[in-house]
């Protein structure tokens, strides 16, 4: 049904004029089937057929003649099959466009396999080899069509490059990819000299991600020479002899933030490269290519006097990593605070001339957790707090026990304060974690919500976080439990 429904459809596209509306309507149908024609389930399911014809055709040369019906029926099967994977064929030269299929040799090859045991299958299913069994010659000749059959094993080749491609398509969600020249990589220029792409892997994550050498043959055709590559994974690197050497590393915690100092040293490097030949191009990554990735290209094209607010170069940025072609799920950057760190740069570049801001020691006195009522118990006394400078625990309290804390409900003003015994005195860049008792759903960093936030940004020693700027709240499948004025505010005293 699949290759004359194809068929169909070719012969009215073939025949329709400038005047006639059909070629909307083939476009209009191969929209709709590519999804379904290259998903991960229909790719899947060819596999397994492939492998289950091949058992039929051991199973048929293993029966002995006496059981011909069982043969036939099995041949019978092994047709059924041979038609599908002609359908399968038709039906990716449909969606995929005849010049861009039979560009690859692996297709040409994959489509001839597929042709030869279809016509194998058909004259050894339609043959009565009763009938000629006075004439050996000709039954061998049959058996060894059949064993031909056997050649579609080397279709799990194409078959395996196929999941490949679409597992990683599945795994890159909607990010923009490139897919032209022969290339198909979770992989966007931003501008055209800054791209973003999700890390270069070898192994086994080279089957759902970008592989590293298939990344440095798209950078050695398009750039060669002129590209340099910034991996902003603290959990893990690759051989930097793939891109000639040219790799530098930022350390960044999946989900987490780069220190200003990281930041600056950053952007330094890079207007550096960039001047030194107009030609020279970027290639930011991290796990992803999203949030850390998103948070350094948005700093430089601040940087750069691509863009004057922190705002518009997210926004920015968001647009082009999204195809809103395949989805409306935004493919930006990830979490508020991550937002909030281009924010800071904005304000580094701007005010202090491309440097650290003046450093300010700050005591954390108390946390106010605004709209609290029906999360965890709803008073604050499930609640755990952890803080973080340089990687280091620096403070730790626990509401339940009274540890280096005390807790206040504010009931009337739907509110609970944690008053800190002691709390510490901290500079620059700073973590703040919240975990509970009380079997609140986690999320990044496996905490309910957590933030970062520098010390020198800090006005009339407080700061004010509502729910969209809280990392994990933010996301609106939370928004059930944290309601609409769900917040944070941290109060401080200037340290002794």
């Amino acid at each position: 049904m699949s290759s004359v429904y194809f068929s169909v459809c070719v012969c009215v596209c073939v025949q329709t004029d400038r005047h006639n509306p059909l070629p909307l309507f083939c476009s209009s149908v191969r929209k709709k089937i590519t999804p379904f024609v290259m998903s991960f389930g229909f790719r899947l399911f060819g596999v397994i057929l492939i492998i289950v014809d091949f058992v039929l055709v051991i199973v048929d040369f293993a029966l002995p003649e006496k059981s011909r019906e069982a043969g036939n029926a099995l041949e019978a099967v092994s047709l059924t099959i041979s038609f599908f994977f002609l359908a399968d064929v038709l039906l990716r030269v449909y969606v995929e466009g005849f010049r861009v299929y039979f560009s690859s040799k692996l297709n040409i090859v994959d489509a001839c396999v597929v042709v030869v045991t279809l016509v194998v299958t058909m004259v050894y299913t339609f043959s009565d080899l009763s009938g000629l069994s006075l004439i050996p010659r000709v039954v061998t000749f049959l058996r060894f069509l059949r064993i031909l059959i056997l050649v579609r094993v080397f279709r799990l080749a194409a078959q395996k490059k196929e999941l490949e491609k679409v597992t990683r398509r599945m795994v890159s969600e909607n990010k923009r990819r490139y897919q032209k020249d022969g290339f198909d990589l979770d992989l966007t220029y931003v501008t055209d000299r800054v791209i973003a792409m999700s890390f270069p892997s070898s192994g086994k994550q080279a089957f759902y991600r970008n592989p590293i050498r298939e990344v440095a043959r798209f950078l050695d055709t398009k750039h060669e020479g002129h590209y340099k590559v910034y991996n902003l994974c603290s959990e893990k690197g690759y051989d930097p002899q793939f891109f000639h050497y040219r790799v530098e590393r930022v350390f960044i915690d999946d989900h987490n933030v780069p220190s200003l100092e990281d930041m600056l040293k950053y952007t330094a490097g890079v207007r550096e490269w960039m001047s030194a030949d107009p030609q020279n191009v970027i290639a930011i990554h991290c796990k992803g290519g999203k949030g850390r990735t998103g948070t350094m290209v948005c700093t430089w094209l601040i940087d750069s006097d691509q863009f004057e607010s922190a705002q518009d170069s997210l926004e920015y940025f968001g647009e082009r990593r999204t195809d809103k072609s395949q989805s409306s799920k935004f493919q930006g950057v990830e979490t508020p605070s991550q937002s909030r760190y281009v924010g800071y740069y904005e304000i580094m570049k701007n005010k202090f001339n491309r440097q650290l801001p003046p450093p300010k020691s700050l005591r954390i006195k108390s946390i106010r957790i605004h709209s609290i009522a029906g999360v965890g118990k709803g008073d604050g006394s499930d609640i755990k707090v952890k803080i973080i400078v340089k990687k280091d625990l620096v403070f730790q309290c626990v509401c339940a026990k009274q540890e280096n804390c005390k807790v206040f409900p504010d009931v009337g003003n739907n509110a609970a304060v944690i008053s800190l015994q002691n709390g510490p005195v901290v500079e620059g860049d700073v973590k703040v974690m919240f975990e509970s008792s009380a079997g609140l759903p986690k999320g990044y960093e496996d905490v309910p919500f957590y933030f970062w936030f520098n010390t020198s940004f800090i006005e009339d020693n407080r700061l004010f976080l509502p729910r969209e700027e809280l990392d994990n709240p933010h996301k609106p499948k939370t928004w059930d439990l944290y309601k609409e004025d769900f917040a944070v505010s941290m109060y401080f005293s200037e340290s002794e």
